[in-house]
């Protein structure tokens, strides 16, 4: 498996398997590291769609801001480098095709050291943005291998809860913007030539099924943050068997859960009525880089409100989130 970084970091083009470069790579865009809303990436939204989403828009800040801290402290059992931590997104971003998102990742990736030229280094490397790639865009092919492939480079159990809740989370973002920015009219990608295959639908997983491949936290070592957070998160039926495992990292599970109880799912049910949206989620969902207004429009002709069919869309991308999350971490063969 060979990692190419084209023409060194004055592009955002990154990948992991390949066998020719893209004709048309684009430059690297360093403004774009600099926004001030680094969930929405300063889209210029009317305030009252803003106000509308503010209940799960704050708490995805805070969860982004969590995952991409601007220092970095690691440890023997947190490993993922600030690098691995943006290099990530930016596989996730591109698998996406959400170009916003891509510029954004790609300048804040450019100025950092990357690891050492080791083989070692290079094959977790590797092993880390295939793994990434995959999840994001075939998540049907994750498996008890994939998840051993983890630990053979050298993931702890801390490592994987948390690069699984950054590809999670940055299919999420693609997907919200994707959303954002066809409500606005712009295109979600300039890409000529550059195709991007759809990805995976997810089926629905049967949690009653479901089991974990790694212990959930044990609760005479637990701290008093991973107890009070499995508590809060553990009856939540959309968590359910996930929480203790996920409260390894209770901050990040804090805000996962936020998001979830923040109204995002709270829609009226005869929405689901309406006959332009299956297809519209079918989009966003397989290939957000081609969602656009022609998506979104329609469902405002159907009589959904506009800022109620933002939250539609934001909770199938909530919903992709966490089926990546339960096939990650699910074992089985």
């Amino acid at each position: 498996m060979e990692q190419r970084r084209f023409s060194g970091k004055g592009h955002w083009y990154h990948e992991t398997q390949t066998n020719h470069c893209p004709d048309d790579v684009l430059p690297l865009v360093p403004e774009a590291a600099n926004v001030a809303d680094r969930f929405l990436l300063d889209l210029a939204l009317p305030n009252e769609i803003v106000t509308h989403c503010e209940s799960w828009l704050t708490p995805s800040l805070v969860l982004r801001d969590r995952l991409f801290p601007r220092q970095v402290n690691l440890s023997r059992l947190h490993t993922l480098s600030a690098y691995d931590r943006l290099s990530t997104a930016l596989t996730v971003a591109q698998a996406c095709g959400v170009q916003r998102l891509c510029d954004h990742y790609a300048a804040l990736l450019a100025p950092l050291p990357g690891p050492d030229s080791s083989r070692e280094s290079n094959q977790r490397l590797a092993q880390i943005t295939q793994y990434a790639r995959q999840l994001a865009c075939s998540p049907d092919v994750i498996n008890s291998r994939a998840q051993l492939q983890l630990d053979e480079v050298g993931l702890t159990t801390y490592d994987v809860i948390l690069i699984n809740q950054i590809i999670g989370f940055i299919g999420f973002q693609a997907r919200v913007v994707a959303a954002f920015q066809a409500l606005l009219g712009h295109p979600v990608r300039w890409l000529p030539g550059h195709h991007i295959p759809p990805h995976a639908q997810i089926d629905d997983i049967n949690m009653s099924e479901w089991a974990s491949t790694i212990p959930g936290v044990e609760l005479r070592y637990a701290s008093a943050q991973q107890l009070e957070s499995l508590a809060r998160w553990q009856s939540e039926v959309c968590l359910g068997d996930l929480a203790p495992v996920l409260c390894h990292d209770p901050a990040l599970l804090d805000c996962l859960g936020e998001i979830l109880t923040s109204g995002i799912k709270d829609l009226p049910a005869h929405y689901a009525k309406h006959p332009s949206l299956p297809g519209a989620v079918d989009l966003l969902t397989r290939s957000p880089d081609r969602f656009s207004a022609a998506q979104l429009t329609p469902l405002i002709d159907d009589g959904i409100p506009a800022a109620d069919a933002i939250n539609l869309l934001a909770w199938t991308a909530f919903c992709g989130w966490l089926n990546r999350l339960k096939i990650a971490l699910r074992a089985g063969e």
